[in-house]
């Protein structure tokens, strides 16, 4: 009898060990599939689930394992721009940290010219580009964007005294950044003939102080640097344009850009994002 109920136990016990594996097996092959199913064919490296960090328990990829980079151009104060030691600061700088530290990720910021700065995320390059993107149509059927974080207003740059206005603008050579809405909607509204492209804000600024141009049309931040630093000229009181700023990721990166869209929704929530644009842009 002592023989059978040991026997009784001992069997008891195999299959409740049994139980407890099957339940974990269980579990890690769905955790693994929500992994394999956001893994882009663009991607370099996954942030396994097995590895134990944050990006992988949340089911998403990143180009790097622990890095979340990010593409943009440097050159568009207050979003983005360098510093006297070669480092990054602005708007999109210190909001894209916080996106990375909610996903237990470190932040690695690769700086080039704009239009490069899309294309390096449609690559694989990148896991998201921030550089005061606005989206549109043609964005949109290669890239995927989060969820507007901040509001840009398009405005145009004169000399003073200059006779340039929104009702004459079409008659005006005006410069622009390539690749940026601004090009855009002036290529659009008014023909090529009357844009003339530069890499970068600053390049098109100069080239109306130096009377190449006799305008630009940029975002409101970037224009009010630019118009402090340069003595001699001054915004339009009329904004040209009115645009929300998102973040773009790989056409496809659903589990990303979820998580992209999650930690905007806290970092939003608890004012963070007001407080770093506070921080650059005052309330007038």
């Amino acid at each position: 009898m002592k023989k059978f109920l040991s026997l009784v136990l001992a069997l008891a016990l195999a299959l409740s060990l049994a139980a407890c594996g099957g339940t974990g097996n269980n579990g890690g092959n769905t955790t693994g599939n929500g992994g394999n199913a956001n893994t882009s064919a663009d991607t370099n490296t996954s942030a396994d689930a097995d590895t134990g960090d944050d990006a992988g328990e949340a089911g998403f990829t990143t180009v790097e394992e622990g890095k979340l980079i990010m593409s943009t151009n440097a050159a568009f104060p207050p979003y983005e721009m360098t510093t006297d030691d070669g480092g990054f600061e602005g708007i999109d700088v210190e909001i894209a940290q916080a996106i990375a530290e909610k996903l237990g990720l470190e932040l690695q910021i690769d700086d080039m010219d704009f239009t490069a700065a899309l294309e390096a995320v449609q690559a694989g390059m990148s896991d998201m580009a921030m550089a005061g993107i606005t989206v549109n149509e043609e964005r949109l059927a290669v890239m995927d964007f989060s969820d507007t974080y901040a509001t840009g207003v398009q405005v145009v740059i004169v000399k003073e005294g200059s006779d340039v206005t929104l009702d004459n603008l079409g008659e005006q050579l005006i410069g622009v950044q390539n690749g940026t809405t601004g090009w855009q909607f002036c290529s659009d509204d008014f023909g090529d003939d009357h844009v003339a492209a530069f890499d970068n804000g600053i390049t098109a600024v100069q080239a109306l102080v130096n009377d190449q141009v006799d305008c630009v049309v940029i975002d409101q931040g970037p224009a009010e640097v630019f118009v402090s630093e340069n003595p001699g000229l001054t915004i339009l009181e009329t904004e040209y344009a009115i645009e929300d700023y998102a973040i773009g990721v790989n056409k496809g990166n659903t589990a990303l850009l979820d998580a992209i869209n999650g930690a905007l929704a806290e970092l939003q929530e608890d004012g963070t994002i007001q407080s770093i644009i506070d921080k650059y842009i005052s309330a007038e």
